[in-house]
């Protein structure tokens, strides 16, 4: 660490911000494009954009007008009022597929997951009675913090510290039908599924496992949920990550890139959900303010444009090539390539957190996805260069 600037700030963190994290041993200050530059002027190829959040990169001029302007007119009025961006934003998301009629907006990934949950529990009392409650999830599963998410979660490390957490979770193998189906019975009110895994470790969900889940739940009549929080809006190459599975849910959560790196979340149903649920069943003060929706606005049209969503098709492809050609030169350390699109994970021989600490010297932001997945979450406006920049700086680390 240099710079007596940075070594106050991070004093500073450690003094006033509760430590619930573990974080990189430099301050960031500004981004520019696809870099993020910190208080001693390094400059960084950001391969994590907030954690799949800045899928526009940074200082896009179209999201920072939408900002100012809205800004300018109206923040916040809570939602007992009609406000025109939510309204806009709403229909956007609806027209996005036909598997959706309403939206409900909340302000984070977790946040989504809780109205899920509710939305699920209320779906099956309507339709079913009181019996009808448990969630099955899945080996690996990520779907946040707040207690409903941390129950549907499967790793150990994010429940231990809270147990008990809700009743009423079964997990099954993640692509093991016949484990999904073993976990399955009429007290099954949704399956909770990501079509890519995040902190799982980027695997990705196939196809024929996906529309045997679906099978499943229209059996025991369980509605079939998927989280796209991390996967959606662009992310594996089509808007959402679904479109390759050849499955539609019955309800989606979607959050981080939705408002460019505002707080947001949503979740998005389909009409026979929505109709289960009564005024005063849910709510939120912030979820849905003309803020973040007005810019989310702006994000979403950019990125469902065919010509963006070209992009990042022909870009993940030069990426996935790229990434198979390090794994051939490293064969002894890179052992295993996941996910889809601009959502990519490497297993390596090693540890991952050491591997991206070692990145950080290289001028290079990666994440990780347990102890030996090295997870890759570039904005989605990267081009080959920075493809061949990034790789560059992974070579040098895999192969100190």
């Amino acid at each position: 660490m240099t710079g007596e600037r940075a070594a106050d700030l991070i004093q500073a963190d450690h003094d006033y911000l509760l430590q619930s994290y573990v974080r990189a041993d430099f301050v960031i200050e500004r981004g520019e494009g696809v870099y993020l530059y910190d208080s001693e002027g390094r400059r960084y190829l950001d391969f994590v954009a907030g954690i799949a959040v800045n899928a526009l990169g940074y200082g896009d001029r179209d999201v920072l007008n939408a900002i100012n302007e809205q800004a300018a007119r109206l923040i916040h009025v809570s939602n007992l009022y009609h406000t025109r961006p939510a309204i806009e934003l709403a229909a956007l998301l609806v027209q996005s597929s036909p598997a959706f009629e309403k939206a409900f907006f909340c302000n984070s990934g977790a946040e989504a997951i809780e109205g899920a949950i509710k939305f699920a529990r209320r779906y099956a009392r309507a339709h079913f009675g009181e019996g009808k409650t448990t969630f099955v999830a899945f080996d690996g599963s990520f779907h946040g913090r707040t207690m409903g998410a941390v129950a549907i979660t499967a790793r150990d490390k994010y429940r231990e510290p809270f147990m008990p957490v809700m009743p009423g979770v079964r997990f099954a193998r993640y692509n093991d039908l016949a484990s999904l189906e073993a976990a399955m019975g009429d007290d099954v009110c949704a399956v909770v599924l990501e079509p890519v895994q995040g902190e799982g470790g980027l695997r990705a969900a196939d196809p024929a496992f996906a529309q045997g889940a679906h099978e499943l739940c229209q059996r025991y009549n369980a509605l079939l949920i998927f989280d796209e929080i991390q996967c959606g809006v662009g992310r594996t190459g089509t808007l959402w990550a679904h479109e390759q599975l050849g499955v539609q849910p019955d309800i989606m959560t979607v959050a981080k890139p939705l408002a460019g790196g505002l707080p947001i979340g949503a979740v998005l149903m389909g009409q026979h959900v929505a109709d289960a649920i009564q005024p005063g069943d849910h709510g939120t003060t912030f979820g849905g303010n003309p803020l973040a929706t007005a810019v989310g606005a702006v994000v979403f049209r950019k990125i469902s444009d065919p010509a963006f969503l070209t992009h990042v098709q022909q870009v993940s492809n030069y990426l996935d090539e790229s990434l198979h050609d390090l794994a051939a030169e490293l064969p002894n350390t890179v052992l295993e390539l996941r996910g889809r699109g601009l959502m990519r994970g490497l297993r390596i021989a090693g540890s991952a957190s050491a591997a991206r600490e070692a990145a950080h010297h290289h001028g290079l932001l990666v994440a990780t996805a347990g102890e030996d997945v090295l997870r890759l979450l570039p904005p989605l406006i990267i081009e080959p260069r920075h493809v061949d920049e990034a790789l560059a700086s992974l070579r040098a680390v895999l192969r100190a």
